[in-house]
């Protein structure tokens, strides 16, 4: 009776054990961390939207949780992070996924994107649109966010209003080459940092300044560090909030199309969001004390004309960057056309 009694125990505690376990495990796959580089801009803005988004459509079926900053580390381990599964989402400018596909180097090519409304009469394109979400499933992701995220400009820690003081200066870039390689031609030394590492290397003199999107510049209070920037303006920075492609199979169809949807509609309402967020941001960095200063009219047009021609010769060189690029470079045309 008493061995009875035991056995009957055992099985029970067994049993509990075994849906304890399953219990966790299907927390964790419904559990979707959101990490970006950066706070209280257009891509933070994104991920918050999302979440609510997901919410509306399909309840607790999902746990968003959000780690903006590079709380969860820095660029290169978040990227590394969303492949390996450990991280489920991960939220960043197409430069800083060049090293996992080239393909991603078609949205920074210079000149491409020239106003806000270029960006979206390309990545919300429906046809465009349907083919990025799955055109980097064969490394493991999926696009399920692309959003216009800020122009490019250069901080520097000493003015800079001519083309020939960019020479000599080590500058912080994206690690995509369509940002690495114009800098080189302008006679910079680029350095692709993480940006947790960008503030020491500025106060050690490691760095003269970033290239950097500008909501950055005021959200890190970079105008605590120095006063100049350079509004070059030479590339729209777009970007993409990639998930783990295992992780989101693996997920029940309605919560994948939900994910889906989500991700749709936050772009839809953040978008003019983000570019009132740039204007904003020009306004906060002159009024703590921030200049803003511009190329004459003759350097601007020697830069960007140099940036095309070099341009051209990085896109020729890759035709899978090239099939990219052409494709966008039409549905740009087009709207532009109207």
């Amino acid at each position: 009776m008493i061995k009875s009694f035991i056995r009957a125990a055992a099985v029970g505690t067994s049993m509990a054990l075994l849906l304890m376990s399953a219990s966790v495990t299907t927390t964790q796959a419904s559990t979707m961390k959101l990490a970006s580089a950066t706070i209280n801009d257009v891509q933070h803005e994104w991920q918050k939207v999302f979440a609510e988004e997901l919410k509306q459509r399909i309840g607790d079926k999902v746990t968003t949780e959000i780690y903006p900053a590079s709380q969860l580390g820095p660029i290169p381990r978040m990227a590394e992070g969303v492949l390996l599964g450990t991280i489920e989402a991960f939220t960043t400018p197409t430069s800083f996924m060049t090293n996992v596909d080239p393909r991603f180097q078609a949205f920074d090519v210079p000149g491409l994107f020239k106003t806000p409304q270029d960006v979206d009469a390309a990545i919300h394109d429906p046809e465009y649109r349907n083919h990025m979400e799955t055109m980097f499933l064969d490394k493991g992701l999926r696009v399920i966010g692309a959003i216009y995220n800020s122009p490019t400009v250069v901080f520097t820690m000493k003015p800079v209003t001519k083309l020939d003081e960019m020479k000599g200066l080590k500058i912080r870039t994206f690690a995509s080459p369509m940002q690495v390689k114009p800098m080189e031609l302008l006679g910079v030394t680029p350095l692709p940092l993480a940006l947790t590492e960008v503030v020491p290397a500025l106060e050690n003199g490691g760095l003269d300044g970033l290239l950097v999107g500008m909501p950055i510049l005021t959200a890190f209070k970079y105008y605590d560090i120095g006063k100049n920037i350079t509004d070059l303006r030479f590339a729209e920075i777009v970007s993409v909030t990639v998930v783990n492609e295992d992780w989101f199979q693996q997920q029940p169809e309605d919560v994948r199309q939900a994910i889906i949807d989500a991700g749709r509609a936050a772009e839809t309402a953040v978008f003019p969001w983000g570019i009132k967020n740039v204007e904003r941001t020009y306004k906060i960095w002159t009024d703590n004390g921030g200049v803003v200063n511009h190329l004459s009219d003759e350097d601007q047009s020697k830069m960007e004309a140099e940036f095309a021609d070099l341009a051209t010769k990085l896109v020729d060189a890759d035709p899978a960057v090239k099939a990219e690029y052409d494709q966008m470079k039409a549905l740009v045309d087009a709207k532009a056309a109207k």
